[in-house]
This record gives C-alpha cells, structure tokens and sequence, in this order.
C-alpha cells in the first residue's frame, strides 16, 4: 500500500474535487483525529448536486413585464419528515434584494419548501412591513427553522423577539413565545432600531420575553422535569446569552448560559451566542457558542457534560468556525456537521470523540463552494443541504455517495 504524505493526499483530494467529489482527508497530525481514525472509516463522501434547487419562477405583471423570484439571504434551512426541504429567506425585508439580483426581481416568498429533487412543494409567509421597515407578521432578521414531529415550523429572528410556530402550510400561526418588537433589554440598547429593546447585551433573565432568538429546537420525548412532551429549547443568543426552555404551549420551564469565556458560557458580544441549539437522539442539548469555536453539550436541565472545539488545524485563524449544526440521521447520529462560517467549510466530526475526520466545500462562488455558509440540514438518506446568508444568497444540496 502506499503511504501517501498528508500534502499529496490534499492534491489527490483537489483533483477528485473538481470532478464534484467532495473527498475526506485526515491530518493524522491533528490529535482528535487520531482519536476518531478508526471510526472514520464510514465517514461519509458528498457529491455536490448542481441541479439544485431548480430554477425559481418569475411573476407577469399587468404589463406583461416579468419579475424573477430571488430569494436574497438565506436565514436557515429544516427538513420535515417527507423529507421536505424548508428554507426561509430575508428578500422580502427592506433591502433584502441588491440591485445586482435584478432591478426588475422581485423577492421570493419568506418561506419556500422544496422537495429533494428541487421541485417547490409550496411556498408561503406574509411579506409585509411596518413604516419602520421590519416584518410586520414573521419574526424580523427571519432565522432559523425546525420542523417538529408533527411537521409544524418553526421559525426564529434575530432582529426581534419572538420565535413562532406556523402550521406545515402557513395558513396558521398557532403559537408564539415572546412579544412582537419587545425585547429582554433595556430601552436604551438601540434607541435608533425599529426594536429598540432588541440587542446586546439583553437582560437574559425574562420568562416571557426573549431577545434576538437565532435557533429553535423542539423536543418529542417527555421532558426530564415536567414528564411531558414537546419542550421548546431556544438559542435566544444574539441579545442574551442563554438556552430557554418552555413547555409546549409556551410557559418558562427553565434556562441556563451566561456572558463569559469559562465552561458552558457564551462569547459575550458579535451575536451567536449562543448560534444553534440541537437536540440529539443521546438527550443531550448541542449548543453552538460561535464566537468561541466550540459546541456546549448539555443534559436537558443544563448540567455541561462537554464541550467540543472546532479547531482545524490549518483554519486555526478563521473566526465563527462553530455557527451551526446537523447530526447523522443513522440511529446512533455518528457524525456532527458543523458549519464553519469563518473559513466556509462545513466540517465533519465524529460525534462521540469529537474528532474532525473530513470537511465539505471551501471559500468561494463554485458549485462545492460556499460564501457564508450559516445552517446545515441532512435528509433521510444522509443528503447534506446547506443554506448560505449573506453573501452566498443560496441552498446547496449534497448526495452522500459513500461512506
């Protein structure tokens, strides 16, 4: 066999990645990746899909001038149990389009739902604004999303103080925790802001408001407290600095997380703190503290069990390396995927070591690469989708064809 350097196996892996492969490599000189080397042997291969999603349409008016659909920032994509793709998007907001997408566009509906072969399934979400130029109906700075066991969405936003749960069709808004435009701060944080309340550093104690919640997590086991099902947890991290559990009709339950760099805290200022919160099929909550490089991993009432590091060896400056998350859907959840927004890549983890044993994409505009990459989501059959903010604007989906 030969024994290829760590510099020839990148080359190697480049050449292969120019054909749409993207390839795992292992730096053996990265301790985790010692650690994890013998359950790496599964890690999965991608293959980016350059079909999708297909092409949006564009809308006639009355003068017969059409008007392309473009969606602008991708706040976060989820995936429901049809294994249907659920994206939301900020063009509908004020200069959520730029005059490069088109003078003539027009913004996609807030929230588009594809199926896996890129087909819209539907789409919905009421687009209006307030004079002040924020959403007047769904959460403002619209991030975040996660399909519940019943194929609920949910949606989160970082420029308001709500998180909502809307019905699979969007015909109803069947819950809402936290008040529209009223944040857990004080008056003073943005005076100027459509939300003055809304910003950091919040309050972080409030049991009825939240401030600029970035994710939304929502629990099908009973809860280790109240015995009951359906626990909201909320990453309400870019004004506070806390994990917040509700029950499922929206009372407080509990929370944890506070401003600082020691164990289970949250890099204290830049937002993100925290970016994600994930519940695995373990019981444990993951939760992303961006600024920091790192996942928190807590047990459902907020006891840290460990935290994990993204640290890839030759990323060592990229910052944000640690904005999101997505575990395997084998029964055991092997791998983390772990959206790097500092170097653009999304890195592949072995779960139980916390080991990096690959990475998806690199810095760029290619089909592969990516610009802001800021959520990930995988399907049933393992397919990775990654949705990209600011500067990207797009889904990206990728086959699993090995591993």
């Amino acid at each position: 066999m030969v024994n290829l350097t760590f510099r020839t196996r990148v080359h190697v892996a480049l050449s292969l990645a120019a054909l749409g492969l993207v390839v795992i490599a292992r730096q053996s000189a990265h301790p985790a990746a010692q650690g994890a080397r013998a359950d790496a042997r599964g890690a999965p291969i991608f293959k980016v899909d350059p079909s999708w999603p297909k092409p949006l349409p564009a809308t006639k008016d009355a003068e017969g001038q059409s008007h392309q659909w473009v969606t602008g920032e991708v706040g976060a994509s989820c995936i429901d149990s049809h294994d249907h793709i659920i994206t939301v998007n900020r063009g509908f907001l004020k200069d959520g389009l730029l005059r490069q997408e088109g003078t003539q566009s027009m913004p996609a509906p807030p929230v588009i739902v594809y199926d896996t072969d890129g087909n819209i399934v539907s789409t919905w979400g009421d687009s209006t604004l307030t004079d002040k130029g924020a959403a007047a109906t769904l959460p403002n700075g619209i991030h975040g999303c996660f399909a519940d066991a019943q194929n609920n969405i949910w949606i989160a936003g970082n420029a308001d103080g709500i998180v909502q749960k809307w019905s699979h069709d969007g015909a109803r808004l069947l819950l809402q925790i936290g008040q529209k435009g009223v944040c857990d701060g004080p008056p003073t944080l943005r005076p100027q802001a459509p939300y003055p309340t809304c910003g950091e550093p919040g309050s972080n104690g409030s049991r009825m408001l939240l401030n600029q919640p970035a994710d939304v997590a929502v629990d099908p086991n009973l809860d280790p407290v109240t015995g009951q099902r359906g626990s909201i947890y909320v990453a309400d991290g870019y004004g506070n600095h806390r994990v917040v559990v509700f029950d499922a009709s929206g009372k407080y339950l509990r929370q944890w997380g506070s401003a600082g760099s020691a164990a289970g805290q949250f890099v204290a200022t830049g937002g993100g703190h925290p970016h994600c919160v994930v519940l695995g099929n373990d019981g444990l909550v993951y939760a992303c503290d961006r600024g920091q490089n790192r996942i928190h991993v807590f047990d459902r009432t907020g006891n840290l069990m460990r935290t994990i590091p993204i640290d890839p060896p030759d990323q060592m400056k990229a910052t944000s390396r640690a904005d999101d998350l997505a575990l395997s859907t084998d029964p055991s959840q092997t791998f983390m995927f772990v959206v790097d927004l500092g170097s653009d890549r999304v890195w592949i983890l072995d779960r139980a070591s916390g080991g990096l044993v690959g990475s998806v994409g690199q810095a760029g505009h290619m089909a592969v690469e990516f610009t802001f990459p800021h959520t990930a989501a995988v399907d049933s059959r393992g397919n990775l989708y990654v949705a990209e903010t600011i500067g990207g604007r797009r889904n990206q989906k990728f086959l699993k064809v090995g591993g």
